[in-house]
C-alpha cells in the first residue's frame, strides 16, 4: 500500500522540468510494450493499484506523448509478461513471497539480470540477498543507482560487460601481453 502511495505522487511530464520525476517513454513501440505488459497482468490476475493506462492530466502541449501513468499491480507472479520480458517503463509488479531465500529464488527464475532491488531496514540481510541476486546491479534501499561513476550493466540475458565508470572503459581495450627475452636475440 505504501508503494501505490508514494508512486501515486510521482509526477509526469517534460523530464528536463524541476520536480518531474517520470518522462515519456522512448517510442511508440516502448508504450505498446507497457500497455501490453499491463493488460497481460491484469488478465492473469494482477491488480492495478495504481496507474494502468495513460495519465489521466498532462500539461499543456505533451497530450498524446509517449507518457505511461506510474503503475503497481499487486498479485504479480511468474506467468506475466512483467516477469518474463524486460518492461523499461513505469511499472512496478509486487510479487508476494515467504522468506528471503523464496524471493531471491523468484527473483533469479528470470532469464534477464541488469537490475534487482532489495527494502529493509536489516543491513545484515540486504547485503545477504544482495551476494545471492544473480544481477548485474542491485539497490539496497535505493532506486536510482546509476550514475557516471558506477559501473552500469547485466548478467543473464540482459547483457554482458559494463558502460560508465573505469570498467566501462576498460570494455573498449583489449588487454595484450608482451614478453621480451633479453640477451637472445639473433
Amino acid at each position: 500500500d505504501s508503494v501505490a502511495a508514494l508512486t501515486r505522487k510521482l509526477r509526469v511530464g517534460d523530464g528536463s522540468e524541476e520536480g518531474v520525476a517520470v518522462g515519456p517513454l522512448i517510442s511508440p513501440a516502448a508504450l505498446e510494450k507497457v500497455t501490453g505488459h499491463v493488460s497481460d497482468a491484469v488478465s492473469k490476475g494482477g491488480k492495478v493499484l495504481v496507474g494502468g493506462g495513460r495519465p489521466e492530466q498532462l500539461p499543456e502541449g505533451l497530450q498524446g506523448g509517449n507518457f505511461f501513468a506510474p503503475t503497481v499491480i499487486a498479485e504479480a507472479s511468474i506467468d506475466m509478461r512483467c516477469f518474463k520480458e524486460e518492461t523499461f517503463g513505469p511499472l512496478i509488479p509486487l510479487f508476494r513471497f515467504r522468506s528471503d531465500e523464496e524471493a531471491v529464488l523468484l527473483a533469479n527464475t528470470t532469464e534477464y539480470g541488469l537490475a534487482a532491488y532489495c527494502y529493509t531496514r536489516d543491513l545484515a540481510r540486504a547485503w545477504r540477498v544482495a551476494e545471492e541476486l544473480e544481477f548485474g546491479m542491485v539497490g539496497l534501499n535505493e532506486v536510482g543507482i546509476t550514475s557516471e561513476v558506477a559501473p552500469f550493466g547485466g548478467v543473464k540475458a540482459s547483457g554482458l560487460g559494463r558502460e560508465q565508470s573505469k570498467y566501462g572503459l576498460a570494455e573498449f581495450m583489449n588487454l595484450k601481453y608482451v614478453c621480451m627475452g633479453l640477451g637472445y636475440a639473433a
